[in-house]
C-alpha cells in the first residue's frame, strides 16, 4: 500500500512539472495576443509600446544587402522672375484699399526696342541728329518707354509713320519709321507696353527705330542719357 502511494505522488509531481511549461507557453501566447491588440512590442518578455513610453527605444534592424531607400521627389521648379512679380502685384492689389497711393512695384522706364545702335545723338552728316537710330528687323516690337498718353499715331513727314507719347512728367518720346502702330491718340499706355513695330518707312536707309526724347521745356535731349538717368542700362551699342 505504501508503495502504491509513493508511486502516485511521484506521478503527480512529474505531471505537475510537465504541465508548467505548457502553462507558461499559454501565458506567452496570451501576452502576444494582447500585444497584437494594443500595439505593444514584446522584447525578451518585456512589453514596450503605448503602455511603456519611458522604456528604452528598440533598435531597428539594418537594411538587407542591396536594398535602398526610396528616392525623394524632385523639388518643384522656382517660378521665373516675371511670374513672381505678377504674383506679388496680384497679392498687393488684393489688400490695398481702393484709390490707394501705394502701387505695385514695376519698371518706371524701359528700353523701347532691342537692336543695334546704328546712329547716335548729335552731329551727323553735317547736321544735328535729334535722336538715336536702333537697327532691328521689321516687325520687332516697339515699347512705350514710360507711362503716358499717346498724342500722335499715324503719318508723319520724313518718318512715314510715327507714335508720340507725352509722359506724366511732361516729357515727350518719339518713335519714328514704324511699320505699324498699335495705339490710338488719347490712349493711356504704360512702360513696356507694345505700341508699334519696327519698320522702314519714310526717309530711311534700312529697318530701324528712330527714338527721340523732348524734355518738359521742349528741348531735345540725348535718349541714351535720359534712359541712363532713369536706371535703364540699354543693350544696344
Amino acid at each position: 500500500m505504501g508503495t502504491l502511494r509513493s508511486t502516485f505522488h511521484r506521478s503527480s509531481s512529474l505531471a505537475a512539472r510537465s504541465s508548467a511549461p505548457q502553462r507558461r507557453g499559454l501565458g506567452r501566447a496570451k501576452g502576444v495576443a494582447i500585444a497584437a491588440v494594443t500595439g505593444a512590442i514584446l522584447a525578451g518578455g518585456v512589453p514596450f509600446g503605448v503602455a511603456t513610453a519611458s522604456a528604452a527605444p528598440v533598435a531597428l534592424p539594418p537594411l538587407p544587402a542591396g536594398a535602398a531607400l526610396p528616392a525623394l521627389p524632385a523639388p518643384a521648379p522656382l517660378p521665373d522672375a516675371a511670374a513672381a512679380q505678377r504674383w506679388f502685384d496680384d497679392q498687393l492689389k488684393a489688400v490695398l484699399p481702393p484709390n490707394s497711393s501705394a502701387v505695385p512695384s514695376k519698371a518706371l522706364t524701359v528700353q523701347p526696342v532691342s537692336g543695334k545702335l546704328s546712329s547716335g545723338y548729335g552731329a551727323r552728316w553735317g547736321s544735328h541728329h535729334g535722336g538715336v537710330d536702333i537697327a532691328a528687323g521689321i516687325g520687332t516690337p516697339v515699347l512705350a518707354a514710360a507711362d503716358g498718353e499717346v498724342i500722335n499715331a499715324g503719318t508723319a513727314s520724313g518718318f512715314g509713320l510715327w507714335v508720340r507719347v507725352r509722359h506724366d512728367d511732361g516729357t515727350i518720346t518719339v518713335y519714328g519709321h514704324v511699320n505699324e502702330y498699335l495705339v490710338n491718340v488719347g490712349q493711356r499706355v504704360v512702360a513696356g507696353q507694345q505700341i508699334a513695330t519696327v519698320g522702314n518707312r519714310g526717309q530711311s536707309t534700312g529697318p530701324h527705330l528712330h527714338f527721340e526724347v523732348w524734355d518738359p521745356n521742349g528741348n531735345q535731349v540725348d535718349p541714351n542719357v535720359w534712359l541712363a538717368q532713369r536706371g535703364v542700362a540699354v543693350t544696344w551699342s
